[in-house]
């Protein structure tokens, strides 16, 4: 199966019939020194009228506190078409494809002390104070050799189960400004982004997990599993290593949770590459976490309640090669169903 990526990829694409088309960024973002970062998203559903608008910032404790705070915020802004990623105040530009993004965000965020009161949204939102916002960082990447994925020559996924028509990863350099209130922060620091077009239901996948690491601008790694109900799945990614880009096809993952809730708290494994014949060994634990969830009536149907984690992660990766595991911050990412009030992919 060929993989097609272009620079015209790198922009907007023609809106597809589907009713559940999305096109969508996503982008995380962490600097190592002061341990703090966040991730950003914006889904446009134009047909359904609406945009999806995600902005998450993992903040270190207030003065005179050792809580870690998580701001947040979500919107469903109305849109009129596919013509570019710009609602509810967050903005994405592309100066260079492959190499340049501009995000920013102008805003409110919701200011938790307790991130994992977003399990109940409304709960939340009523009875934790917002803060103004403004967001202004550059992405840079290494071109067209770090970019992994694209879009399959042909279908991959089953009618129903779809989740990107074509999708792409590559890890990334940050700078720029963070405020919330009266709090600002000059950020430099690494992350990973992500590109997706094409039918996409929360529910489609059984449970997932998306794992993404940055030690610095030569060591990081992306690694997925992704259960189907009624098959095996996939599981792969890939490892950014001294300017090399290696395609793994074996993925090993083992979680630790915490709670009736049964929230990730540690995660190891291994990812492996067949074509290289090497593997990286990793150990995440989850700093700070939040949850948070999207209901929908399935085609068939069915109605599930969809819980996805997102949890700060501080890595440590062993290259295999003798030397010290290095250290480094990212995302571990869980979705799952919950069926019977728990997540689904338990065991895994």
């Amino acid at each position: 199966m060929a993989v097609r990526l272009d620079e015209s990829d790198e922009y907007m694409h023609e809106l597809g019939p589907e009713p559940n088309f999305n096109e969508s960024m996503y982008i995380n973002c962490f600097d190592p020194t002061q341990q703090m970062g966040g991730w950003f998203r914006m889904g446009n559903r134009a047909n359904e009228g609406q945009a999806e608008m995600t902005v998450c910032l993992y903040l270190p404790p207030a003065p005179g506190s050792d809580r870690r705070r998580v701001g947040f915020m979500f919107k469903r802004p109305a849109i009129e078409n596919n013509d570019a990623l710009d609602a509810g105040g967050l903005t994405w530009t592309m100066v260079t494809p492959f190499e340049e993004l501009r995000v920013e965000y102008t805003g409110k965020v919701l200011v938790l002390d307790e991130p994992e009161q977003m399990a109940d949204p409304k709960a939340a939102f009523t009875n934790n104070p917002t803060e103004t916002c403004e967001v202004h960082l550059t992405f840079t990447g290494q071109g067209r050799p770090s970019m992994f994925g694209g879009e399959p020559d042909t279908p991959h996924e089953k009618p129903g189960e779809e989740f990107a028509k074509g999708h792409y990863e590559q890890l990334v350099e940050a700078t720029g400004t963070i405020r919330v209130g009266d709090e600002e922060w000059e950020i430099a620091g690494c992350g990973l982004r992500d590109h997706s077009w094409g039918p996409r239901f929360w529910q489609a996948p059984w449970y997932y997990r998306w794992l993404t690491a940055n030690v610095d601008r030569d060591l990081g790694f992306m690694a997925s599993r992704v259960a189907r109900r009624d098959g095996p799945g996939t599981r792969g990614g890939f490892v950014w290593d001294n300017g090399t880009l290696h395609l793994c096809d074996q993925v090993e993952i083992t979680t630790e949770t915490r709670g009736d809730e049964q929230y990730h708290q540690r995660v190891t494994g291994v990812i492996r590459s067949s074509r290289s014949d090497r593997e990286w060994r990793f150990t995440g634990d989850a700093v700070s976490l939040i949850p948070l969830r999207n209901r929908r009536q399935t085609p068939d149907g069915e109605w599930l309640q969809t819980r996805i984690s997102e949890a700060m992660t501080r890595w440590e990766i062993d290259r295999g090669d003798g030397s010290a595991p290095a250290v480094g911050y990212g995302m571990s990412e869980y979705l799952d169903q919950i069926i019977d009030g728990a997540p689904v992919g338990i065991a895994e």
